[in-house]
Order: structure tokens, then C-alpha cells, then sequence
């Protein structure tokens, strides 16, 4: 099939699948015509990945959850060090997330928000310590 359509069935714009091939997360064959050939098992990857992807997965994680499910072998216990991997690293984020909104909360509560120019909010992206 054609990358339209391997688009169209994947769910990710051709520009995406393009990118995949260049960096080697897929290998669609060519047509005599030279064109991409893309294939029923190509299109179940591009959808691994598009779900992989969804779920914050990197492009590097991505090869490597695409490794672990081509091996036959694998150990269910490498997949679930992944995902638990990425529970972390989203558990710190949403951490750093909640500090971020509790700290301009504070900053937004306390500016007036009214015509005079002094705003605690300014004062404290300037480095300016409140009196």
C-alpha cells in the first residue's frame, strides 16, 4: 500500500511515517516505480508506535519496546521495567508540574492586579526580593 494509505490506516501523517523510516523504526519495501511499499506488518508497527508514542514514550524507547515485541524470547520483566520506568519519570514531572503551579499561585495571589505598576509576579522573574 501507499503511504496515504498507510497513513490513513495507521492513524500518522506521512510525515511522521517518512521520519520513522529515515531514522530506521520502520523498513517498508519499494515498488519497481521506487515508491514505498508499505505492508500489513508495517502499518501493526506504525500503530505500535503511534500507541506507544500516545503513552510518553520516547523515540529511543520506542526501538526498544519495538525490539521487545519482535523477541519471541523476551522476558515480560524488561517490559514492565520500561513502563514502570516511565511511571517514574511522569510521577516527577507532575511533582515538578504541582511545584510550579503552587509557586505561581502564590505569586498571582499576591499581585493586586489593578493600575499601579508594582506586581510580584514581575519582582520575583527579575530577581527582586519583596520588602
Amino acid at each position: 500500500m501507499n503511504i496515504g494509505l498507510a497513513s490513513q490506516q495507521s492513524g500518522l501523517p506521512a510525515k511522521t511515517i517518512r521520519y520513522y523510516e529515515e531514522i530506521a523504526l520502520i523498513k517498508p519495501q519499494r515498488a519497481d516505480n521506487g515508491y514505498r511499499d508499505y505492508s500489513n506488518k508495517d502499518v501493526h508497527r506504525l500503530r505500535f508506535l503511534q500507541r506507544s508514542r500516545s503513552l510518553g514514550f520516547s523515540i529511543e524507547e520506542c526501538r526498544l519496546l519495538l525490539s521487545l515485541y519482535e523477541d519471541e524470547h523476551r522476558a515480560s520483566s524488561d517490559v514492565k521495567s520500561l513502563a514502570e520506568d516511565k511511571i517514574a519519570q511522569i510521577d516527577r514531572k507532575i511533582d515538578e508540574l504541582n511545584t510550579l503551579r503552587q509557586n505561581l499561585s502564590i505569586l498571582s495571589k499576591n499581585c493586586h492586579g489593578d493600575d499601579r505598576p508594582d506586581c510580584p509576579i514581575i519582582d520575583d522573574l527579575a530577581g527582586i526580593k519583596a520588602n
